[in-house]
């Protein structure tokens, strides 16, 4: 076939509201009810064959923890080799396919899921990750169905980009996928993540080792399905739970691993960068490494911020998706002029928020992930009820008799260093130090130097002034800075997302940054008329 494709251009999903009444509504809460009276067996899939007989883990539902959603086996150790050996063979195909090829899986993954595959994946991320409606929809549909089509858009601007000719030789550049297999590493509070590591490297024509996280692995299961539908071919990705430290021994000892893709704790990014890092003169190249790690996301307000907007900002950003998101806001500095209004306006706000079950649709939240999480939180909710300096505020309380229930939490502390101003605990507190009007630009020295975090932060003011003092003096502090919102809800194609210091590598996922990482460009010189003599013009006599 001849011709330049037209690929279609990108738009970004619209959000469904799911109001009483509509067909959306109707249709999830099918899929709930269909998804809750199942347990879902979920194998690992290795060069398209099903991998049964390791080791089984449950997958519950935070909210009914009591509620097995899956069953899912582990990858032994030669099953994990055997996935490399799979995507190793299958990239010598999918990397000679071109890229109108590979983009076409990916397109129509996109349609799949905007239509009869949404409530599929949306409801195993309410029921596997305890997100309410709006939140599935924003993250297991919109952002998800956004990633693969913005990918391609992203890719064919990267391929676009090539080199200038003189006259007599062609020159240009082949964007050649990594040599070797990239290993993806997702987590549990993000669906889109999950589908985004690993069909990001593949898009370039890279295949991959999957391993999701073992608390998202029903919803992250389905969409495997998908791409499977899709036409994605045996090989190219590889779906591997298992035991994560097992997992990554095994694949980081191979000469042939090309690439990390990953999301999740500095602790442990730092870990598997140590780990690359002995095993340098075994590998073949060296292996590109692409983390999105943890945060300390702050908010902090002017004297002349709205209160209102302030208040909003505070509590979603704080409290939706129970805190679990990295971008969460989880410390925030509000002068002494606004703090009584502000204040009154969290605590009437988190007096009404509604704690659940998420098929319940009047819930603003569900529970946390999983046991680890709420005794994590817990200890640090009683540690704060008795540490002096520090004020609950509102909220502090737990609750695992059903599901692993943490209340939205607001704390007022004296001392801007205290441990919950600069220690990341991935839950519903927020943690707030009141300053004295006139120690603005002091406040802005101390958000910026007080945790080793640095992805997301939002200023709000109304003075105009303030805001640029406060873009310039935290310009390092956060990847993505929002002015007078809540520092949450990146887009796909709107907010390129990511950040710097402890919170990873900033390569920008939802943006062409992030697929330059996987290609490895070869500089190609064709010479139309090469020379016929070796002597140079100005070596002849005059």
């Amino acid at each position: 076939m001849s011709g330049i494709a037209n690929i279609p251009a990108p738009h970004n999903e619209p959000v469904l509201s799911y109001a009483p009444g509509t067909a959306e509504r109707t249709a999830l809460k099918s899929a709930l009810a269909s998804q809750s009276g199942e347990v879902v067996d979920v194998p690992a899939v290795i060069g398209g064959r099903m991998v049964r007989g390791g080791k089984l883990e449950d997958v519950t539902a935070p909210h009914r923890h009591r509620q097995v959603l899956a069953r899912v086996h582990h990858a032994d150790a030669d099953a994990i080799r055997a996935a490399v050996e799979a995507a190793v063979e299958a990239q010598r195909d999918w990397a000679s396919w071109r890229f109108e090829d590979r983009a076409a899986v990916f397109l129509k993954a996109a349609d799949l899921l905007a239509a009869e595959w949404r409530q599929v994946l949306n409801a195993a991320t309410m029921l596997g990750q305890s997100k309410t409606a709006y939140q599935a929809e924003i993250d297991s549909a919109c952002e998800l169905i956004d990633f693969l089509r913005f990918n391609v858009h992203f890719a064919e601007q990267l391929y676009a980009e090539q080199p200038m000719s003189a006259a007599g030789a062609w020159n240009r550049l082949d964007h050649r996928p990594l040599e070797g297999f990239v290993y993806a590493i997702t987590p549990f509070n993000f669906t889109a993540i999950g589908g985004n590591l690993p069909t990001a490297p593949a898009l370039m024509g890279n295949t991959v080792v999957w391993k999701p996280a073992a608390t998202a692995t029903l919803s992250n299961w389905h969409f495997y399905r998908l791409l499977e539908e899709a036409g994605l071919p045996p090989g190219v990705i590889n779906f591997v739970p298992g035991d994560p430290v097992e997992v990554s021994n095994i694949l980081l000892a191979d000469s042939r691993l090309a690439g990390i893709h990953f999301t999740g704790s500095t602790t442990v990014l730092r870990a598997l960068w140590k780990q690359v890092a002995g095993n340098l003169e075994r590998y073949r190249s060296y292996p590109r490494i692409v983390g999105e790690t943890g945060g300390k996301d702050f908010i902090v307000a002017h004297p002349s911020a709205d209160a209102a907007a302030l208040a909003v900002g505070m509590v979603r950003g704080a409290y939706e998706y129970q805190g679990q998101k990295c971008s969460a806001a989880s410390r925030a500095y509000v002068p002494r002029s606004l703090w009584p209004e502000v204040r009154d306006r969290v605590v009437s706000d988190i007096g009404s928020i509604r704690v659940g079950d998420v098929a319940d649709f009047t819930n603003f939240r569900g529970a946390v992930i999983d046991q680890r999480a709420f005794t994590r939180l817990r200890t640090h909710l009683e540690r704060a009820k008795t540490d002096s300096g520090v004020s609950v505020v509102a909220g502090g309380g737990t609750d695992d008799r059903e599901g692993w229930f943490v209340q939205p939490t607001l704390l007022q502390v004296d001392d801007p260093g205290y441990r919950l101003m600069c220690e990341e605990i991935f839950g519903p507190v927020l943690a707030v130090h009141v300053y004295d009007d006139a120690r603005w630009r002091e406040t802005l020295d101390i958000v910026d130097r007080t945790s080793p975090y640095a992805l997301t932060g939002g200023v709000f003011a109304q003075e105009r002034s303030a805001l640029i003092e406060a873009e310039q003096a935290l310009r390092n502090a956060a990847g993505n800075f929002y002015l007078n919102d809540k520092p949450t809800g990146a887009v796909v194609g709107q907010q390129p997302f990511g950040g710097a210091r402890a919170s990873g590598t900033n390569d920008k996922a939802g943006s062409i940054l992030n697929l330059m990482r996987w290609v490895s460009p070869r500089a190609i010189k064709e010479n139309f008329d090469p020379p016929k003599d070796y002597r140079y013009p100005f070596m002849r006599e005059a």
